[in-house]
């Protein structure tokens, strides 16, 4: 791997980290109405799945799902499926993981969030494309495959960590008047929306 292809690779990495999508809405979403702590945990499980992507496409297992056009298309519709339902339920104003006011039982612990993130990523099929199609470009056969890997995983997460970490403060500074009665009605239906567009975006690929 040269160091131009490392630099490019790091440049389109960050360029795809801070353009809207699913994550950097589920992060907001979760920004605005519970906080950016909270929020945090959607980066991790992002993140999670992510170095997950990597293995799979350091084993070439990632290429195996995408030759299939209906475990492809079964991931991408289950993965939009679970977006749309969390942001309708926001906007109705039904119980959701990404709800305060009207919430049925106890919030979702952090493990859950966790996990719900994960899914995310991991049901998003423009993920499974970068993963599979563009990665690869960026690695040298003739070089041992694992190390490179390696270092592209780090130019890829820690950088991304720290984008979706200011996406989840900047929105948590809206968060002190977005908790308030009067407010989280209002502040449900935009993170609800915000969602709902990150499954259309995923049901779009």
């Amino acid at each position: 791997m040269t160091m131009q292809s490392w630099l490019l690779f790091t440049a389109t990495e960050a360029a795809l980290s801070l353009s809207p999508g699913p994550a950097v809405m589920m992060v907001v979403a979760y920004g605005i109405s519970r906080g950016w702590r909270t929020s945090l945990f959607v980066t991790l499980g992002i993140l999670s799945a992510n170095a997950l992507y990597f293995a799979l496409s350091a084993t070439g297992i990632g290429s195996l799902i995408l030759a299939s056009p209906t475990l492809f298309l079964a991931i991408k519709w289950l993965g939009a499926a679970y977006l749309v339902y969390l942001g309708l339920s926001a906007i109705f104003g039904r119980p959701s993981p990404i709800t305060l006011s009207r919430l049925e039982g106890k919030p979702l612990s952090g493990r859950q969030i966790y996990a719900g993130a994960v899914m995310l990523q991991l049901t998003n099929p423009k993920t499974l494309l970068m993963f599979v199609a563009i990665l690869p470009q960026f690695i040298d056969p003739s070089q041992p495959v694992g190390l490179q890997m390696s270092i592209l995983a780090a130019c890829s997460i820690i950088p991304e960590f720290f984008i979706l970490l200011g996406y989840g403060m900047l929105a948590s500074k809206a968060s002190h008047w977005a908790t308030q009665p009067k407010y989280s009605v209002i502040t449900e239906r935009i993170a609800g929306t915000l969602v709902l567009a990150a499954g259309v975006l995923v049901a779009a690929v």
